[in-house]
């Protein structure tokens, strides 16, 4: 892409956001009487009434629900984005956070008696050592440290009876989802739904859990500067999964980093999660910035698979797809290769020109062929446009769907690129992805060290 594309579309994107906030103080629903005689602006002002009511109508749903809140809060992040008009975005979020933080408050007595029953034993007999303070919560479960055999674990236990009342709250999702059809129109609620309920089940079963960590654990043995602990697949039973234990850096300590190590972290951020979708097929679908461990070594340990999407060949493929006829500008293609793959709902019309922009303006940080620091502020710009009512492509956006196998990439996406935002993170992000789109040299040191790991260690699948 040339130069002055990079330069027009930045500057486009400025003008854009810098409009979408200055809108954002004209549409306080209190102060529109002088402008309802306007049909767009009435149009508007009912499309906010109806956002707001919808979204309190989910908090009230989110909030009847007991086991499975917090976890569905975290799943479905898109909704604390993408669904609330400006006046009320802050009180709907903190509804939110309130929800996905709400870990229950479980004795270690009830914690043991978890263990006891999946081990069929004394927890006495199956650690050397275990301390009873959690180190960490889990959204559906508690961490805690222990020794076995000599060796330093990492012991992930579900909180009791989670599992059920996950499962049965998971009735309210279908509600939800309705819900936000009122809004998007295009939404495919019972496909989505399937998604989501399939995901959540998935993470209530560690040992399913440890299937796919220790995939990911195989797959970059020996690696040089990415790291999976092993785990412990004789200590892990549907409610405990028993990992090695790794101490190194939280994200807070790596925001303080010198430049220069920020973006080494960043690239490898980069690499580690969209490696594992478009490379080898599979991915953790939660890139939170607690899952992630700077080691004295200078590797980044990646822990947490519970929210886990095996991708078939042929949806990573047509992702690639995508973004070549992106970057190639052959807005023609890209509508086709779109609207074959369900993207469209029935009826809408999409123009080539308009479903290329949009890809554009969602993805261009790492499309665009030019050095970017990313910011807070340009993860938000980004997730405005691909999901929010702001976005310059709402219109369209309302009448489009989401096929389920794309539902989790777009969120490891855009959580990643929240966390690289986070560290101000600096790259040419495109360079780095061509690696993948193209199948281009490395122009990175990283990049060539993994060349050489991946060389002697090619993929499978």
């Amino acid at each position: 892409m040339p130069d002055d594309k990079i330069q027009t579309s930045r500057l486009r994107r400025s003008a854009r956001v810098g409009r979408l906030a200055a809108g954002q103080t004209l549409r306080q629903v209190g102060t529109r009487a002088a402008n309802l005689g306007r049909d767009e602006e009435a149009a508007q002002d009912a499309l906010l009434r109806r956002q707001l009511e919808t979204a309190e109508q989910i908090v009230a749903a989110l909030g009847q629900m007991k086991g499975a809140a917090m976890k569905l809060g975290q799943v479905m992040s898109f909704l604390d984005v993408g669904l609330v008009p400006e006046p009320f975005r802050e009180e709907f979020q903190a509804k939110l956070g309130a929800l996905r933080n709400a870990a229950p408050k479980v004795s270690f007595k009830e914690m043991r008696r978890v263990m006891e029953q999946e081990y069929g034993e004394p927890l006495s007999r199956v650690f050397d050592e275990f301390q009873p303070e959690p180190i960490a919560a889990a959204s559906i479960g508690q961490v805690y440290r222990a020794a076995v055999d000599g060796r330093a674990v990492a012991v992930k236990v579900q909180y009791p009876g989670v599992g059920q009342a996950v499962r049965a709250d998971m009735q309210n999702l279908g509600l939800i989802l309705r819900l936000m059809k009122r809004v998007a129109p295009g939404l495919d609620a019972q496909a989505l739904a399937r998604e989501i309920r399939d995901r959540i089940d998935d993470e209530l079963d560690y040992e399913l859990e440890a299937q796919n960590h220790r995939s990911l654990a195989r797959i970059f043995r020996g690696h040089p500067f990415i790291f999976v602990p092993d785990v412990l697949t004789e200590l892990c039973h549907e409610r405990v999964i028993v990992s090695e234990y790794v101490e190194g850096r939280g994200f807070e300590e790596l925001k303080r980093l010198p430049v220069a190590e920020r973006d080494r972290v960043g690239e490898i951020i980069f690499r580690f999660y969209f490696g594992c979708m478009y490379r080898h097929h599979q991915f953790s679908g939660d890139p939170h910035p607690g899952n992630s461990l700077l080691l004295a070594d200078g590797r980044m340990a990646f822990i947490d698979f519970g929210l886990f999407k095996r991708l078939p060949r042929q949806v990573a493929e047509l992702e690639l797809e995508v973004q070549r006829l992106g970057i190639e500008g052959r807005a023609e293609e890209l509508l086709q290769t779109l609207r074959r793959a369900g993207f469209f709902a029935p009826g809408s019309r999409p123009t080539p020109e308009g479903v290329l922009e949009q890809l554009r303006d969602t993805t261009w940080w790492y499309l665009e062929d030019g050095e970017v620091e990313l910011t807070p502020e340009i993860a938000t710009e980004v997730i405005i446009e691909m999901s929010d009512p702001r976005s310059t492509h709402w219109g369209k956006m309302r009448h489009e769907t989401l096929p389920p196998d794309h539902l989790f990439g777009r969120r490891l996406e855009t959580l990643t690129l929240a966390v690289l935002g986070q560290l101000h993170a600096r790259a040419n992000w495109h360079r780095i992805a061509r690696e993948g789109i193209y199948g281009d040299e490395p122009v990175t040191d990283l990049g060539r060290q993994e060349a050489e790991f991946y060389a002697r260690h090619p993929p499978r699948g």
